[in-house]
Order: structure tokens, then sequence, then C-alpha cells
């Protein structure tokens, strides 16, 4: 933030004096003040910001339906500043005279308004904030306030700024996603105040708003016209192409209480019913798609983490045996010392949890193993799985070992061994019953502080088996692998 003082008087195309001041926030201040002439206005200082752009802030939207105009424009010490008409209120303000909430016969003007703004500058700028604080009642109409505060929020790269960017309760999906807000995204944020105007209150209301805007339906709005229940649910579809366009909804915004003929009321209830539909699809697909986003961050730091385990691993196989022969390739680490290999193999992303039938969810998996010449009882060594999950509490993700056996034999010579977190057999291994496959070694953290004994443990196999003492093991499960993982909810 600009820490200047603000001058009592201000040149710009015009002198203004300040009088009292009406606002302050993230971007600057806001002060009432006059011309010679004796008109009144709101003068708006805006910091110059690191990452600022001037066309950006000064955008040109003069004659513009239902948009605040700018009367005067200039930079002061350090400040962009705008000035604008005094408003006689903010719609937040007028929502609090009325009790949060408005009856449909006044939301549906207020909307029309704000929608006609919207159909004004469609193809010319994108607000991205709208909300109630930023929508003005002037000369009779309601009317949209700091399309270029909005826009210059989004564009600076202060950090101490970012988190005005958006506003999270009328935040489109595309903005949580760091997409390109478009015309849609202004038609999201009026789906929002709708809601907010006739329902009092937003239809997404924290804390995890992210989470709510991609993967949430809205609540249906009890006691308004099906037409305009079905036309703010349209506004707040997940994805942007799918919602309809400023002009649609500005017809059918003038419409929404007119009485329809019998044969109208029915089609209405029809179509809210395929409006329900649609919405609830939609809503599937951009919460499948936000988990997909999700499960591809997680992947990216499971492997950011298992690099770090092995990076500590590969230090102290070194240091203790500097004869050993060190591979790496494909995502693949290994270490051979006297015919004997300890390697981790590529890290690969598991299935989702539509495809995989897990207890928990698996983001990542690979292996680590002792590979030994076979012995005469055909013992080739051990592996044991590593998954990146939320084995222990849902949603904690983080990197477990693990490893299997069969009461069969093993015809791979592994013993214990690693399986992949999926298939039938890891299915039996991990359920509740006893099956010919069974967890052979407690889901164990190895990551967050805790490398140092995976490290010792799998040095010690890799040393006893270049000795010629690595064994099958007396017993298995060699530990009590039971309740080491959380079962199905």
């Amino acid at each position: 933030m600009n820490n200047k003082s603000i001058p009592a008087v201000i040149n710009l195309s015009q002198v203004w004096t300040l009088d009292r001041q009406l606002a302050s926030g993230g971007f600057g201040q806001v002060h009432e003040a006059h011309n010679d002439a004796g008109d009144r206005a709101a003068v708006k200082f805006i910091p110059q910001l690191p990452g600022y752009r001037r066309e950006i802030l000064f955008e040109e939207l003069d004659g513009a339906k239902n948009v605040i105009p700018v009367l005067d424009r200039g930079e002061v010490d350090g400040y962009w500043v705008l000035v604008m008409p005094l408003a006689e209120k903010s719609l937040r303000e007028h929502l609090d005279e009325r009790g949060g909430r408005l009856a449909v016969s006044e939301a549906v003007p207020v909307l029309v308004d704000i929608t006609e703004a919207l159909v004004s500058v469609e193809d010319r700028v994108v607000h991205r904030d709208i909300k109630p604080e930023n929508i003005l009642f002037l000369d009779g109409h309601w009317q949209l306030a700091d399309f270029g505060i909005a826009r210059y929020a989004g564009a600076t790269t202060a950090p101490d700024t970012l988190k005005y960017a958006k506003t999270a309760p009328y935040a489109a999906p595309e903005q949580w996603r760091e997409e390109q807000a478009t015309s849609a995204t202004d038609v999201y944020a009026v789906g929002v105040v709708a809601h907010e105007l006739l329902s009092g209150q937003t239809p997404f209301r924290g804390p995890d708003h992210r989470r709510q805007h991609l993967e949430e339906l809205p609540p249906r709005i009890d006691g308004i016209p099906s037409r305009l229940q079905s036309l703010v649910s349209e506004c707040l579809y997940k994805p942007q192409q799918a919602r309809p366009r400023p002009q649609n909804i500005l017809a059918r915004m003038k419409s929404s209480l007119e009485p329809a003929s019998p044969g109208g009321q029915l089609l209405q209830q029809a179509n809210a019913r395929a409006v329900e539909q649609q919405t609830e699809q939609l809503r599937q697909q951009s919460a499948e798609r936000a988990a997909a986003a999700l499960r591809q961050e997680l992947c990216g730091v499971a492997h950011q983490a298992l690099d770090g385990i092995l990076d500590l691993l590969d230090e102290q196989v070194i240091d203790n045996a500097p004869a050993v022969q060190v591979f790496t390739g494909a995502s693949k680490r290994g270490w051979t010392l006297n015919e004997v290999t300890l390697r981790v193999d590529p890290v690969k992303m598991a299935k989702g949890p539509a495809e995989a039938n897990m207890p928990f969810e698996v983001i990542a998996y690979t292996a680590v193993r002792v590979v030994k010449p076979a012995d005469r009882y055909g013992y080739t060594g051990r592996s044991h799985s590593l998954w990146y999950c939320d084995a222990k509490e849902p949603g904690v993700f983080r990197w477990y070992e693990t490893a299997f056996w069969t009461l069969t034999g093993n015809a791979r010579g592994e013993a214990p061994f690693a399986m992949p977190p999926e298939g039938r057999n890891v299915e039996l291994a991990l359920s509740p019953a006893m099956h010919t496959y069974a967890a052979a070694w407690p889901f164990t953290p190895i990551d967050q502080g805790v490398e140092e004994n995976f490290a010792e443990q799998w040095i010690q196999w890799f040393a006893q088996a270049a000795n010629g003492e690595l064994h099958y093991p007396s017993r298995l499960p060699e530990k009590e692998a039971s309740g080491s993982w959380r079962r199905r909810s």
C-alpha cells in the first residue's frame, strides 16, 4: 500500500477539494469531494503497485449503459485517481436496509439494470468482481462500478494484493482454476447476486469456497417463478460455455414476471426439471475436472517428495559403499553391489477413485526392491509397495510403505512382495475378511521427517543380500499390519 498522504486538493482536468473519507480497502481510499462549481463526486485513490497497467485501470467505457462513468482521472503523488459521480447507495447498503433479501418484484428490476450493463460492455471488457458492493444506485438505476479496479487487481503482481483479485462468494469456477475470465465470468457473478437478492444469502457460503464453486450444486430458491429459478441456475452452470449470454438473460429477465398461460406454466415446469438435470450433469463434470486437476497437483508433489527420500537413500548407499554401481533412467534409481541390486521402480499415476476399488485414495505408486541371485529355494529377495495416498486420514496424503504376501506361496521368488494399488489381489489383501492375499507390512509413512528410518532399513537389507545373508523371512507377516490403514467409509 502506498503510504504517502493524500493531498487535500488535487488538480486533474478539474480542481477537486476533498471532503470526508467514504471508504478504504485493498486498493486505496475513497473520498467525497467537490469542484469549484460545487459538483460533488467520489474520488478513488489507487496506489501504483508493482505490475499495474495504466491502460487496464483507465478502461474507456464512456456511454456504456448502467456503468458508473469516470468524470475525471489522472495521477497524484504515486496514486492513480478516478473521479466518479457520488451514488446514493450501494446494493449492499440497500440489502441491509431490506433485511438482506428482496421481493421478486423488486429484485428483478435490479437484475435487469445489471444485465443491461453486461450487454453494453460484453465485447469490450470483463469486470471480474461483480458483487453488491460494486453495484451503485445512481440517476434512478443500479449501475456497475469499478471495472478498471477489478481488472487492475487481477493484473498486479504485488503479493499482498492478490487476495483482492476475486471475492470468494462471487468468484466463478474458472477464476478458482486461474483460467481466463470472459463475459461468462461476469454472468456467473450476476447469478450469485441474483441468488442473494432472492434468497437472502449467496449460494456457496464457505469456508471452502473453491470446492463449493467447483463441485457443489447451488441450492434451489423457494417461492420464486420457475422460469426465474431456471435462469439463475443456468447463470451458475460450472462451465463458462454453458452459461447464457447477457442478451439472452436480459430478455428472459424482463419477461420473468409476466404471467404464463396454463400450457406455458406446464412447459416451464418441464423446462425447470431439464435445467436441474443439466445442472447436475455439469456439476458432476466440474467436480471430476477439479478432482483430476487436484490429482495432477498431488502427483507432482509426490514426485518431489520421493526425490528427496531417494536422494537421502543414494547418499547413504554411496557413503557406505563407494564401490557400488549407480544407475538411473526413466525415473528409476538403482544401486548394484556383488550381483545384488537395490532399486526403485518408475513412479506411476494411480487410477482415480471411480476406477480403483480401494478403501482410500492413491495418487501415485512405485516399488522398492532388493534383487539377488536365487538361492536353492528360489528366493530372489523382497519388494515393498510405495503408495502416495491418504491411508490414515481422509485427504491427508503422504508416502506410505507396505508389502504383501500370499498363503499359497509366491511364484516370483519375492517375499514379501509389492503390488500396485489396483486389481483383485490387492482388493482381497486390504479387505477385512481372510483371503489368500494379505498385508505383510503395516502402512508406514516414509516422508515428513522419517526418511532416515526408511533409508536405514533398506540399506540393511541391501547389505545382507550383498553379504549373502538375506533369506526368506522366518514368518509372514513380519509385522502386524491389520488396522494400519483406514477401512472404506
